[in-house]
């Protein structure tokens, strides 16, 4: 699952990759493979000290900026990021040169519009085939995008509506305004919980991080003193595994933990995945093959701390081919190859 870093010039969505991708990744290039941190696995790691811990990742790419000032952010971003599952929209909020909502605004009105002449271009052509001969126009991809249409007309992006931004007649055209979107609202340091954030959408999200900061942490290898360095300012906690964490659930990814001597690991996994599905992430065989799906409840292994009381206790559950894996399940694969 890939995810597009974009915005105006001067926003500071360099800065957040090289806090996203760490220094030495963020200087040899664009692209970084970021892991998910999930504490979800620290007492699985106590328990079984395995060899081997793997965190699921996020591919993260830096997009050169767009526009100016008064400007859209012009064709070429908007292309380069269509190819992406989901994007992080750096809004400078710091230098006092801009107005961040205004850069918003413009990003989402630069999205809508594209997608407009996309289906615009789309339906002048199906008008001239249907002239020719009706039976070259597929109905329903016409009726999808004549939706999809309205909805853009009232000022709505397209996901708002999962219904007709999940039509598999618009699969194809990548539109803009349908994907999940994470607006960075890029603050001076400190004053993140002083910002005034717009409310949450469906697919959109907004959080405040300074993103100058966070990559000052990024350069910090030394636990003890990227602690001693928060302290100094007053901050708790880095708002990175924020920003990670949020464009996960973006993806609309859910994790489920394997444990054991060898590996203690996470998955990422489609919400709403069956067990089967899950098992296809580790190995296509799995899948094929799949049986039985042993499960522990994440708070069941919790509330217990040990494999043993929990089936002892009967809280670990033999689930089959119609289960819905659960966010934080801790499953073992019965298959047969």
């Amino acid at each position: 699952m890939k995810t597009a870093i974009f915005g105006f010039s001067g926003s500071g969505k360099t800065d957040l990759f090289a806090a996203l991708a760490g220094p030495a990744a963020a200087e040899t290039g664009n692209r970084a493979m970021v892991k998910v941190p999930d504490a979800r696995l620290d007492p699985l790691i106590e328990l079984f000290n395995p060899k081997k811990i793997t965190y699921s990742e996020i591919e993260y790419l830096d997009i050169p900026g767009g526009g100016g000032k008064g400007a859209g952010l012009g064709e070429r971003v908007l292309n380069e990021v269509r190819p992406y599952d989901c994007f992080i929209g750096v809004l400078d909020a710091f230098s006092g040169m801009n107005d961040p909502k205004q850069q918003w605004q413009a990003i989402e009105a630069d999205m809508m519009v594209s997608d407009m002449a996309v289906i615009e271009k789309r339906l002048e052509k199906m008008a001239a085939d249907k002239k020719k001969n009706k039976s070259l126009v597929d109905p329903k991809e016409e009726n999808a995008l004549t939706q999809a249409l309205a909805m853009l007309e009232e000022e709505k992006p397209l996901r708002l509506d999962s219904e007709v931004a999940d039509l598999p007649e618009l699969r194809g055209y990548k539109f803009l305004s349908a994907r999940p979107i994470l607006y960075t609202w890029n603050c001076p340091e400190g004053e993140e919980d002083d910002m005034q954030l717009p409310p949450d959408e469906t697919g959109m999200t907004h959080i405040a991080c300074s993103a100058k900061l966070e990559r000052e942490l990024a350069e910090i290898d030394d636990p003890e003193e990227k602690a001693m360095f928060l302290e100094d300012l007053g901050i708790t906690k880095s708002a990175l595994d924020k920003v990670i964490s949020k464009t996960y659930q973006l993806l609309g990814l859910i994790s489920y933990l394997t444990a054991g001597e060898d590996e203690c690991r996470t998955w990422p996994l489609r919400k709403g995945s069956t067990a089967p599905q899950a098992a296809g992430v580790i190995h296509t065989d799995f899948e094929k093959g799949f049986i039985r799906a042993e499960v522990i409840g994440y708070d069941d292994f919790l509330e217990l701390g040990d494999f043993k009381k929990v089936k002892d206790a009967g809280k670990a559950r033999l689930e089959g081919k119609e289960y819905i894996v659960q966010d934080g399940d801790i499953i073992e694969f019965r298959f047969n190859v």
